[in-house]
């Protein structure tokens, strides 16, 4: 080993290292000090560039992990689970909306479905999409407006009531689905009905549409009888600008149509 100044250290030979080569200049030896624990760094390295090796597998599984966590949490929700597929012949057997409205007079839709098979259909809903309408006005947190607001949707009310007036109106068929409600199986030769109770509050031409399914996953699906197909329909309404006139008869106390009767 040589000092700084270039002289022999006493007891210690000379060690060379390897030829390196510059740029521009001849291989020279090198005759500094020799960095020890130089096979250990080549250890290391050697146990990184396994690691190195490894990292996709270990990236794969990493990935793979939330897909486990994920098929282990649950299936799939109770009104799914276990549907069967399968087609159920639907029919709708009752359909009623008024064609002529006014805002702010409450009426009802109901529609009645009858399971015409020989199977019972797992989970018979109905979706309407027809309730609300996008608006195009700027800078609205939801562009989504009810051109009929929903008093009261299908199925029993809780008791006690139980509801979130934004998402879901008082009715046990509610679903996790937007605008879907389920009244549960339907046995063959049964009868659903379906019944919204709403008031109209956007005037001019609707056209409410309608889509019946036998199940929420998909699995079954309500055909019609014979020549097959969606089960599907559509009601085209007018809601006028002023309610029509109405009073209340003073002998029952009702409020019945029709201007109040003149008094002499």
């Amino acid at each position: 080993m040589q000092t700084p100044g270039g002289a022999a250290v006493p007891g210690r030979p000379l060690r060379r290292g390897r030829p390196t080569r510059h740029s521009g200049r001849q291989a020279h030896w090198y005759r500094g000090p020799i960095v020890r624990g130089s096979r250990r760094a080549a250890l290391g390295l050697g146990r990184a560039r396994g690691t190195l090796s490894r990292a996709p597998r270990v990236f794969a599984i990493a990935l793979a992990a939330p897909v486990l966590l994920a098929a282990g949490c649950g299936g799939g929700s109770p009104q799914t689970t276990g549907e069967p597929k399968g087609n159920f012949p639907i029919r709708v057997v009752g359909a009623s909306f008024p064609l002529a409205q006014a805002v702010s007079r409450p009426t009802n839709l109901t529609l009645a479905v009858r399971n015409v098979g020989s199977s019972t259909a797992p989970n018979v809903a109905i979706t309407v999409n027809s309730f609300e309408y996008k608006s195009s006005y700027p800078n609205l947190a939801d562009p989504n407006r009810p051109t009929w607001v929903i008093e009261q949707g299908p199925g029993p009310i809780a008791s006690p009531p139980v509801e979130t007036q934004e998402v879901s109106q008082p009715g046990g068929a509610v679903t996790a689905y937007v605008h879907t409600w389920a009244l549960g199986p339907l046995a063959p030769g049964a009868v659903h009905v379906f019944t919204w109770h709403v008031v109209p509050v956007k005037t001019g031409l609707q056209v409410v549409r309608y889509v019946v399914a036998a199940g929420l996953a998909g699995n079954a699906k309500a055909v019609r009888p014979i020549v097959g197909g969606p089960v599907k329909g559509a009601f085209v309404v007018h809601i006028g600008t002023e309610p029509p006139p109405t009073h209340v008869d003073p002998n029952t106390g009702q409020v019945v149509p029709g201007p109040a009767p003149q008094t002499p």
